[in-house]
């Protein structure tokens, strides 16, 4: 029989599912008084391995981490998860909670009591990669945008609120889904999907207390009753990120074969005029576009001018990218300290981003790749348009 309450719905009789807001007392609270009350055993909370240690070991990047991340091409990652943290910082900080806190005390109190734990969310990487796989160039756009935009009523809001009411949670999730279909259906919709089949998996060894944010006990509980055994292959396939199809593979070949082709036509008809200037457009359009993207992250001039050198080079290289150059050098020439690194995952708005060192080295490598990628598709379309003249 299927109980429903404002914050606690219990599914059948081996599952009682507990949403939290995840920035307040009152959600550690409430947790602690279902978890002796229910007597569960097992207590699943919406946590990854990754975010657990983060959360429990009070883990913050550092200058490996940071290197690694320009490195590894995941600078704009980061900052979306920043920026997303950012956001939800901005509903609860006055009550000077660390998001996830109360996941955090769901676990601390399983221990003490002697409780089963599980983690049961999707890894925080494997999300944000299928969010950004999935999201349209108008929608990383319009998230940006929705982000670090000033809203003319800078409405607050109340966190007691948004405890009373999870349908206020249900409708800032909803909003995400407008703004950024594709994002909102991998951080929402899949998650919903993968957190109902990990209680339902777990629920077969006993009674499960499940905390999770308000904002999913009715995809979650819409999912369970659906879901009568947990299904390995489509978690499999939820746990996946999609590799690149064959046209996004060739198209960043496209632009240094056209350069070539037209470099071997003026070498063929000796038309060395023509073979400069082709040249001259590429190098140009390339610095010139990675320059100014570099210095929209107010970079350092060293960055401004390694990103101006590397471009027209890594532009014909796809397993290279001039913001990692321009990054490195950011990171060198402005040494991100200790107290950088530790506050840059609590930066309150877009601003913070260009006076924050690490943040900045993200946005230099981030912005710097773009700028290149631009430049090197306006060199492409000028060359395209001289060569037809």
């Amino acid at each position: 029989m299927e109980k429903d309450s404002n914050l606690v719905i219990s599914i059948e009789e081996s599952i009682l599912l507990v949403g939290t807001a995840h920035i307040s007392k009152d959600s550690v609270d409430l947790v602690r008084s279902e978890i002796e009350r229910w007597d569960p055993d097992i207590v699943a909370v919406e946590l990854c391995q990754s975010r657990f240690k983060a959360l429990s070991e009070n883990r913050r990047l550092d200058k490996e981490s940071l290197l690694k991340v320009i490195k590894e091409g995941k600078a704009p990652l980061i900052l979306m998860q920043s920026l997303l943290a950012s956001e939800q910082r901005k509903l609860g900080l006055s009550e000077d909670m660390q998001p996830g806190a109360e996941l955090i005390e769901a676990i601390s109190i399983a221990k003490q009591n002697k409780k089963e734990i599980a983690l049961i969310d999707r890894d925080i990487q494997v999300t944000l990669r299928r969010a950004w796989k999935k999201m349209k160039f108008r929608e990383k756009f319009r998230l940006l945008l929705s982000l670090v935009g000033e809203d003319e009523g800078d409405e607050e809001f109340d966190v007691n609120q948004i405890l009373e009411n999870k349908d206020l949670m249900t409708m800032m999730m909803e909003e995400l889904k407008q703004v950024a279909p594709g994002a909102g259906s991998v951080l929402v919709d899949e998650r919903d999907e993968f957190l109902a089949h990990h209680i339902r998996q777990k629920s077969t060894s006993g009674k499960v207390l499940a905390v999770i944010g308000a904002g999913h006990l009715e995809g979650v509980k819409k999912h369970l009753s659906s879901i009568k055994k947990s299904n390995s292959e489509r978690v499999s396939l939820l746990s996946h990120v999609p590799q690149k199809k064959i046209y996004q593979k060739i198209v960043p070949w496209i632009i240094p074969m056209v350069l070539f082709g037209f470099i071997v036509k003026s070498a063929l008809e000796r038309d060395f005029a023509e073979f400069a200037e082709i040249l001259t457009i590429w190098a140009l359009s390339n610095s010139i576009c990675a320059a100014l993207a570099v210095i929209l992250a107010r970079g350092h001039i060293f960055s401004v001018i390694t990103a101006a050198l590397a471009s027209p080079i890594t532009s014909l290289n796809p397993f290279l990218a001039a913001g990692w150059f321009a990054g490195y050098v950011q990171m060198k020439m402005d040494e991100p300290t200790t107290e950088d690194l530790t506050n840059f995952l609590k930066l309150e708005d877009w601003k913070s981003y260009w006076n924050n060192s690490a943040g900045k080295v993200l946005l230099v490598t981030a912005l710097g790749n773009l700028g290149s990628m631009s430049g090197a598709w306006v060199a492409a379309s000028m060359i395209g348009i001289f060569g037809a003249l």
